[in-house]
């Protein structure tokens, strides 16, 4: 009878899905890697790759880029696939906008993401400080490229109208998953509600994006079906990325994604109109990012790619 547990133990153990050797990831190090944590310690700032658990932090922080997460660090949802803390958050920090908007300027980057977790707890949903955010990075650091990685605000109009009228160069909003699945993976969100922000997104002049994890039970169909109704509200930028469970509490991997399947789709995401779909095990929303606010690059890219396969 003391055996049977480890027995249980190990047959779990060899149930799980093992990952591929296509998914390995650089280890953060270097001297741009050390500025960007110090910056990140002494400012007091939040950033998603490290709440998220992102696999490309090593490479990102390498190059000197952040993806910024204000409002705290700790959401008021608990989707399934976030590592983010789930809880009651800490009151808004006022001064964090321009904390944020200093720590863009030391760095001196190009381009800057930046993020937030979920605030439904708050009367305005955090947009305010999101509006604030914003402005206070454009006032400091007026040639930087800003895309604001934003919330469903619960489908408020004038929330999102806030963000609109803020005026970052990419708005993005993530579906994280197909409609079948949006209940389990987002548990207090809607598939329908967001794609009704991103289309408010796009009718205010933004250039929008979102992006969509693949390996957590979904059908290429499904994918294919998600993707066809991003672009029924005219989503510009599409990421496409391999979902990795952050740890034993959330929910597990039910494959690895080759990347061929992230290669076909691709394909056909820019046969279905996007502008630039970013597609591969290891991509996320922010991966790459400074190339998502230009138009036409994309695009253009791939119809080079197949002009030099029909040569």
């Amino acid at each position: 009878m003391q055996e049977l547990p480890v027995i249980s133990a190990i047959q779990e153990e060899n149930s799980r899905v093992k990952k591929p050797s296509w998914l390995r990831v650089k280890l953060p190090i270097g001297e741009s890697y050390k500025h960007v944590r110090g910056l990140v310690d002494t400012h007091k700032l939040h950033t998603i790759c490290e709440s998220g658990n992102c696999p490309n932090m090593g490479e990102c922080w390498g190059e000197g880029t952040a993806t910024f997460m204000i409002l705290g660090n700790v959401c008021t949802r608990s989707c399934g696939f976030c590592a983010v803390a789930t809880g009651r958050p800490e009151a808004v920090d006022w001064d964090e906008p321009q904390r944020v908007a200093e720590a863009i300027h030391l760095m001196r980057v190009k381009h800057a993401v930046v993020t937030s977790v979920d605030r439904d707890e708050l009367k305005d949903g955090g947009s305010i400080i999101w509006y604030n955010t914003i402005k206070a990075i454009k006032q400091l650091n007026p040639e930087t490229t800003l895309e604001t990685l934003i919330p469903d605000f619960k489908g408020n109009a004038d929330q999102v109208q806030r963000i609109i009228d803020a005026a970052p160069e990419v708005v993005s909003h993530n579906m994280e998953t197909v409609e079948r699945l949006t209940r389990q993976v987002r548990i207090q969100a809607k598939y329908r509600r967001s794609l009704e922000v991103l289309r408010m997104l796009k009718e205010g002049g933004m250039r929008t994006k979102t992006g969509i994890m693949l390996g957590l039970g979904e059908t290429k169909e499904e994918v294919i079906q998600s993707m066809q109704d991003l672009r029924g509200v005219n989503v510009d930028v599409l990421t496409l990325g391999q979902y990795l469970q952050p740890t034993k509490k959330h929910l597990p991997v039910h494959r690895f994604v080759h990347p061929d399947e992230f290669a076909e789709l691709r394909a056909i995401g820019y046969e279905l109109g996007f502008d630039y779909v970013e597609s591969g095990p290891l991509v996320r929303s922010s991966y790459h990012s400074e190339k998502h606010v230009i138009p036409g690059y994309g695009r253009n890219k791939w119809l080079e790619e197949q002009a030099l396969q029909t040569v």
